[in-house]
């Protein structure tokens, strides 16, 4: 009797030549290109790269600051995006637009606002709140996760909210369309769209540095190709153009990428911010599809219909028609239900009209507001149009004005509330 034949080992595929190359000293370290190290990047998400390796390629990448290339940065995300459970696009871009939520210069696409943490300063959760402010006039799909570098991460504080949290482990690639039938908020939680992350986890825990992973995040939305306009905010100040041409190389158009002055990852309360905004413009090579033509180029082929421009300028709360506060009266809560109950209060309107979080939380908004081209429409539910510009044209105080909108009318609390019964029906 034959005995019985050993289970198959898991099959690693090795990339010592690529950390060869890396650790060679320049110029030989500079013949690495973004699609080779984005290749090695794949196979940490099919499980066919070990431990040792991927700790030795983070490693590397960091020294070498090449984690720090946007070509680099875009590619990898990419890698990401694409071993995402993928969610259907077709039926996602039908969905989106039966809802015709266009409205000035905004076409009704889905919209993120994130950061990418690390920047030591334990403020609230502005991006999340943010989000939910956003969305009684913006379609929002917020990317998000647990605490990687803070108390309370975005999946944290909502899994907070009393006395019922929205089932954000029930919203999967399959099911998310439909929720945007009923709703314009999603939350969609990164390991139930990335499974492939868990592949790392444990060296990205023990290796203890801050790694491309944390840089990858604000660009591996599992529905990047329906994304209209986004903010995201970075830690350090030399981030910002870097980020800036990663979104580019995504083929964003409509962004804008921010750094307080204190390297912190949100439009700041206390003082000016750095900005570097992706101005969206036509492509002249760009040609309409007829209906019937024959076209053998795919959507992924065809010229964009739209490209961008980077503008860099500086805002600050006075911007906003806002005073400044410091950042130690908006520090987040130590427990993410402390900042639950924060959320909570903004979105029922209980914080006083001049509260410096809520003012925080207004900047931010109004941010995403802008850059989505709300805030050129002539008329809105809000009241009279504030025409006035500043910085880079933009209208913000505007964009302050309805997002108080969307809090007093007591709509964004109702895109919540949705999203919590449609989270947990499923």
């Amino acid at each position: 009797m034959a005995a019985p034949s050993e289970p198959a080992q898991h099959e690693y595929v090795s990339i010592a030549p690529l950390l060869k190359k890396l650790s060679a000293p320049a110029p030989q370290s500079n013949k690495v290109d973004a699609e080779e190290i984005a290749l090695a990047f794949s196979r940490t998400f099919e499980n066919r790269l070990n431990g040792t390796q991927l700790a030795s390629l983070l490693t590397l990448l960091h020294s070498t600051k090449k984690d720090r290339h946007p070509d680099v940065i875009a590619k990898c995300a990419q890698s990401m995006r694409d071993a995402a459970n993928q969610v259907d696009r077709q039926y996602l871009r039908q969905v989106i637009g039966k809802r015709k939520r266009s409205l000035g210069a905004y076409r009704g696409g889905l919209c993120d606002i994130v950061g990418t943490g690390g920047d030591s300063h334990a403020t609230f959760n502005i991006s999340t709140t943010s989000s939910i402010i956003a969305s009684p006039i913006l379609m929002m799909a917020k990317h998000g996760n647990r605490a990687q570098t803070s108390m309370s991460g975005s999946a944290d504080v909502l899994n907070a909210i009393v006395p019922r949290p929205p089932k954000i482990e029930a919203l999967t690639a399959e099911n998310l369309p439909k929720i945007y039938e009923e709703t314009n908020y999603t939350f969609l939680y990164a390991p139930n769209f990335h499974p492939g992350m868990k592949y790392a986890a444990t060296v990205r825990r023990e290796l203890g540095l801050r790694t491309i992973f944390n840089l990858m995040g604000p660009l591996a939305n599992p529905v990047e190709s329906e994304i209209e306009a986004r903010v995201v905010g970075v830690a350090y100040q030399e981030l910002g153009p870097v980020f800036a041409e990663a979104l580019q190389f995504s083929g964003a158009t409509k962004a804008l990428v921010v750094c307080g002055q204190e390297d912190l990852d949100e439009i700041s309360c206390a003082g000016k911010t750095n900005c570097w905004l992706l101005r969206e413009k036509l492509n002249p090579k760009y040609r309409e599809k007829k209906g019937d033509e024959d076209d053998d180029t795919s959507d992924d082929e065809a010229p964009p219909k739209y490209l961008s421009e980077v503008e860099t300028f500086v805002l600050e709360p006075a911007d906003f028609g806002l005073p400044a506060h410091p950042l130690s009266e908006v520090g987040g809560g130590k427990l993410p239900r402390q900042n639950a109950t924060v959320l909570m209060s903004i979105l029922r309107n209980e914080l006083g009209p001049d509260h410096p979080i809520l003012h925080f939380v207004l900047m931010n908004v109004a941010a995403l507001l802008v850059v989505s081209g709300v805030c050129e429409a002539d008329t809105c539910e809000s009241g009279q149009v504030i025409t006035e510009r500043g910085p880079a044209g933009g209208r913000w105080k505007e964009g302050v004005k309805k997002a108080r909108w969307c809090i007093e009318s007591g709509r964004a609390l109702q895109e919540l509330e949705k999203f919590i019964e449609l989270t947990n029906q499923l």
